[in-house]
């Protein structure tokens, strides 16, 4: 057992509070320790508070691992830390790794003594190294600290190297960049005059800060919160605290922090980062600089927390995940970071995205073509790419962007944006795409969350980056007048990066495991990722779609599917995105399609199922010249989401030639399986669900079958017909969800001796000839008391009802004992909700494989704003509940 001196073991109960301790704190935790100071305490001994699990570890039988040192902030106390106190001995005394949490109060704050010395940053260090010492405390050591606390624990972390094996933070800082204010709620609380009547004369600050949590705290949390603080005598801390925010170069703890701030970047232990993004105080731009620091930490961000992130979200059970991932048996098990030499010297075939361009340098040919909305065209040849490309990679760093920067593109699709993505990833910047289908909420976020160093876009782009205070520099698409780029605050364009008088001079190029990209997925399946891709991962997306679908220099492709809008320069074709709003699939239409592949002389078209829709329904507007023009089309891709046969016979109909291809994947592994008109199976297979075909491009599928629950916890197979969640392995498929580590180790599963593998979220089986059928989402897999039902299967039984134009089946009541309702349009569809006639709902109810208790007829099914072939069964279920539960009947 870690050794340790306790002078008094008084616990709570002498400080005034119930005997029973606070809520979510039992008294038996409580500790107080005299140690002797340092520094400006020197030969004087202080009473100290702290929380530890030591005594309840050895009760319960058990070792510790190691000690988690948590340090509270301003103007919290080891209080915050309940959490993390209680589950860690609870998971302790059910047999699992046993951590001892010890959780200070620091001096002149909690429970601790209050004294008459001036604390600094350099003092408290100094007083948490006295009191580690004064403990006894021995290695294996993990630092966690919160707000100032993390701070100073970070400053023990750097001068604790031997005992050290690993470091969390929840929000904090350690920089603030020069020339920007400090967050206004600080200015405020250290403002002449406010300090101390904010701070110390009342509660205020301290009642701002408790009010951040959202949801708000309970009351007694509240209290318990305040109780050590009952008096301006015993709040000296918390000004104090406030007025050595080290804000300026000439502050006294200015000079300890920059110390710190470049101590961190040398630390090599295991680090986690959880963050909470709504904090008015430690906002994203610190989390980015920590990110900077630590670039092997594990961050998660988790949407809709705050400030007092460990009130808000799961971070206790998620710091003790971590610990059992990354230090099992208090020792470090995570790989050193690969280094991107090493990786190319592995990889002597990589070629990056950009080497077409290098090899067609000199060709005037045509590169894009790009539509416009006057019926013109607008073409850039090779040279002129090329030429574009390495003088926007040399302005791009004149002006300061590195390898590793992140780039925010808020360009729409065309010649400007493929320039500005191919002259970015030339120099190693990484490009951050996220476009405005995810609406200014979705885009927001995405934004805020990958917090770019350099923002590139279109005046409305630039625009709502302004008013939503998006970070970066920003450089505008095209030159603005000096009064509007000042209002948006522009500092270069484009043309202005464009040097033609020298030739561009490049720093080397960055390697095949440098991160490349971050793409954020639709928002379809929740809210929107940012999923990172590396330069060999996209690189091998290129090789795959170019050696399966036979794309050669001679090629020419429209491109209504934004991801593929601007693969075509990095395979050597000719390339061009029609004329539509690439954000809002549903915006294509035939005629437009037809006027892109005529420019383009296309024999390849990649469209998005919503796109197709559109370009069917719009099919009777084409005259005999677009007709021509979409004879010569050879091949048709549907990208992304499963489509039926129905659809790709529809889509044939408008491209009588082209052999029409189903391609199945998702933004974090684009290509997986692919199917044409021609070889998909008869429907009267016994198969249900969407049949996607093979697995292409060295992609691995396995299905990890259900439980009686409905859960994904069988061991993955390839045997045939086993209903379960689709995983996936394939060199293409992406490195992980940025800034979002456990989501990402969520998506991760784990196969013996076989790697880590993409849960893709989608159910579905394989059959006798290896393809793959799709039945579903995960979350939408109905548990009934005969075991799990995928919805896709019983609606398209339905959908064979004469009058159901589409259907949707769901689940209502307990999990385990759900029963199964149908909710369809109607062709002739009706105006009002309501259940579905006697002889409708038995056609419906004969159709479906499945007991129905209800069937109700809707004017339109919910779908994704971005992808009406997905529909919201979430969303439905929750409505068929309420409605049969008593609620009006309205629309869902």
């Amino acid at each position: 057992m870690v050794a340790g001196t306790v002078a008094a073991n008084v616990g709570l109960r002498t400080m005034g509070v119930r005997a029973a301790g606070l809520p979510g704190l039992p008294a038996r935790y409580s500790r107080r320790i005299e140690v002797p100071g340092r520094l400006a305490d020197d030969g004087v001994t202080r009473n100290w508070h702290y929380l530890d699990t030591a005594d309840a570890l050895s009760e319960a039988g058990v070792e510790p691992v190691g000690t988690v040192l948590a340090v509270h902030g301003n103007p919290t106390w080891s209080y915050l830390w309940r959490s993390l106190v209680t589950r860690s001995v609870e998971q302790a005394q059910a047999g699992g790794t046993a951590w001892r949490v010890v959780a200070v109060d620091q001096l002149e704050m909690g429970w601790s003594e209050r004294t008459e010395v001036t604390r600094t940053l350099e003092q408290r260090i100094a007083d948490l190294a006295a009191f580690s010492e004064a403990l006894g405390l021995i290695g294996p050591v993990v630092t966690l600290g919160h707000d100032w606390g993390g701070v100073i624990s970070l400053g023990w972390a750097t001068e604790h190297p031997e005992l050290l094996v690993g470091s969390m933070l929840l929000n904090t800082a350690v920089h603030h960049p020069e020339g920007t204010p400090i967050p206004a709620p600080l200015r405020l609380a250290g403002a002449r005059g406010m300090l101390g009547a904010g701070s110390v004369q009342t509660t205020a600050f301290l009642d701002t800060t408790l009010s951040l949590a959202s949801p708000p705290l309970d009351r007694d949390v509240r209290d318990a919160y305040r109780s050590p603080y009952s008096a301006p005598a015993r709040r000296r801390g918390i000004g104090a605290f406030v007025a050595d925010i080290p804000a300026a170069p000439e502050h006294v703890s200015f000079p300890r922090l920059e110390r710190l701030a470049d101590d961190v970047a040398q630390l090599r232990v295991p680090a986690l980062m959880l963050w909470g993004p709504r904090d008015p105080i430690f906002s994203d731009r610190y989390l980015d600089d920590l990110a900077d620091r630590l670039p092997h930490a594990e961050v998660h961000r988790f949407a809709g927390a705050g400030h007092l992130v460990i009130e808000d979200a799961p971070v206790a059970e998620s710091l003790l995940t971590w610990l059992d991932d990354r230090l099992p048996e208090g020792a470090p098990v995570a790989a050193a970071p690969v280094d991107s030499a090493a990786g190319a010297a592995e990889q002597p075939d990589f070629e990056p995205l950009w080497r077409r361009l290098d090899e067609r340098r000199t060709d005037d040919s045509d590169a894009i073509v790009e539509q416009r909305g006057s019926g013109a065209a607008r073409r850039v040849s090779w040279r002129q790419l090329d030429d574009r490309v390495a003088r926007l990679a040399a302005g791009l760093h004149r002006i300061g962007v590195r390898r590793g920067d992140r780039v925010s593109l808020l360009v729409t699709p065309g010649a400007t944006l493929t320039a500005v993505i191919y002259a970015c990833l030339r120099i190693g910047a990484v490009v951050v795409v996220a476009d405005a289908g995810l609406g200014v909420k979705g885009l927001h976020r995405a934004v805020r969350g990958a917090w770019p160093a350099y923002v590139i876009g279109e005046t409305k782009g630039l625009a709502a980056a302004r008013a939503l205070g998006w970070p970066g520099v920003k450089i505008s698409a095209a030159r603005l007048p000096g009064a509007t780029a000042t209002a948006l605050g522009v500092s270069h364009s484009l043309k202005d990066l464009l040097d033609t008088r020298t030739t561009p001079e490049l720093p080397s190029e960055p390697g095949p495991t440098d991160l490349a990209a971050i793409l954020y997925t639709s928002g379809s399946t929740g809210p929107a990722k940012g999923v990172t891709y590396t330069h060999a991962q996209l690189s091998s997306l290129r090789d795959v779609l170019s050696e399966h679908f036979a794309i050669t220099a001679e090629s020419g492709l429209v491109t209504g599917f934004a991801p593929f809008a601007l693969l075509g320069p990095a395979l050597g074709a000719r390339s061009s995105t029609p004329e539509m709003d690439i954000s809002a699939p549903r915006t294509l239409t035939a005629r437009a399609v037809a006027a892109a592949v005529a420019e383009t002389d296309a024999d390849i078209v990649f469209l998005s199922p919503a796109a197709i829709l559109n370009v069917v329904a719009t099919a009777d507007a084409l005259d005999s010249t677009d007709r021509q023009a979409l004879q010569g089309v050879r091949t048709v891709l549907s990208t992304g989401a499963p489509v039926s046969r129905q659809l790709l016979t529809a889509l044939v109909g408008v491209l009588p030639n082209a052999s029409a291809h189903a391609v199945y994947g998702m933004t974090e592994c684009l290509l997986v399986s692919d199917i044409t008109l021609d070889t998909l199976p008869d429907e009267d297979t016994g198969h249900t669900g969407v049949c996607v075909g093979t697995p292409i491009g060295g992609v691995d599928v396995r299905i990890s079958p259900l439980d009686e629950a409905g859960r994904a916890t069988g061991a993955p197979t390839q045997d045939a017909d086993r209903l379960g969640e689709v995983i996936i392995s394939a060199e293409h498929l992406k490195s992980q969800y940025d800034r979002l580590w456990l989501t990402d180790r969520a998506a991760v599963r784990d196969v013996a001796d076989d790697g880590r593998w993409h849960r893709t979220g989608d159910v579905g089986r394989l059959d006798d000839d290896g393809r793959l059928w799709i039945e579903g989402r995960l979350p939408h897999v109905i548990s009934t008391q005969d075991g799990p039902i995928a919805p896709v299967g019983p609606e398209q039984a339905i959908e064979t009802v004469p009058l159901v134009r589409r259907a949707a089946v769901v689940g209502v009541g307990p999990e385990g004992l759900r029963q199964c309702v149908a909710i369809v349009e109607t062709n002739p569809g009706t105006k009002r909700v309501q259940l579905a006639e006697a002889q409708l709902a038995a056609q419906v109810r004969d159709a479906s494989p499945q007991p129905l208790v209800a069937v109700f007829v809707v004017p339109e099914l919910p779908t994704d704003i971005r992808h009406n072939s997905k529909i919201d069964r979430t969303r439905l279920s929750v409505w068929a509940e309420g409605i049969l539960a008593g609620e009006r009947l309205s629309a869902p």
